[in-house]
């Protein structure tokens, strides 16, 4: 489907995961030391995009890790995440604190979905968001491009929405990783670059 076939007001930009939490020096996974440069930098790469979206009247919806509190506060964590991160704790990705927030440079967000596994779509409202908002076209950057990204990417697809990758605007642990995933993904829906959407979608 060409970009001039969906209307502005229809195309989402969807931010996956970029949360204080994984990104700021004081969350969470920055006070693991568990970051990488490539991650780092999506912020303020997609920025740009996410400002003319604001101002042609599209949509940028967040969704956000969460790790849901349980018993004295004590967070849920699966299984196999508590054996890879076993830093995480009480406190964390923990739904309205500063952690679980999208970062300060991609706000204002319009809206903020939790999201409890590597999928956005899965157990979460996000399907019904899009659907409410009228979002047909979605423009998915963030982190990390062979989990939550790739899983949210190939919902999206099974979904019927237009799904376009922004290949600059993903990262993952290594750049490795993420060219593998990115290339395991051309099949499923289109690969595009941040300044190539930037570019199409100021087009009068």
């Amino acid at each position: 489907m060409s970009v001039s076939a969906i209307p502005m007001e229809r195309t989402a930009l969807l931010v996956c995961d970029l949360q204080n939490d994984f990104l700021h020096p004081e969350g969470a996974y920055g006070r693991a030391g568990q970051t990488a440069p490539e991650i780092l930098a999506l912020p303020e790469r997609v920025k740009p995009l996410a400002d003319l979206l604001r101002s042609r009247g599209g949509w940028v919806i967040s969704t956000n890790f969460t790790l849901v509190p349980g018993r004295g506060g004590e967070p849920m964590i699966s299984p196999h995440l508590k054996a890879l991160r076993p830093f995480l704790a009480k406190g964390d990705f923990q739904p309205g604190g500063w952690g679980h927030r999208t970062v300060d440079t991609l706000q204002p967000v319009d809206v903020e979905v939790e999201k409890i596994a590597y999928s956005a779509f899965y157990m979460s409202r996000l399907e019904w968001v899009l659907r409410k908002c009228g979002v047909e076209r979605l423009l998915v950057c963030g982190i990390v491009t062979n989990g939550g990204v790739a899983s949210t990417v190939r919902d999206a697809h099974v979904r019927d929405f237009d799904t376009i990758l922004l290949e600059d605007g993903c990262a993952a642990f290594t750049p490795q990783v993420h060219d593998v995933s990115v290339t395991a993904l051309r099949p499923v829906c289109r690969v595009a670059t941040v300044a190539a959407m930037l570019e199409e979608l100021s087009a009068p």
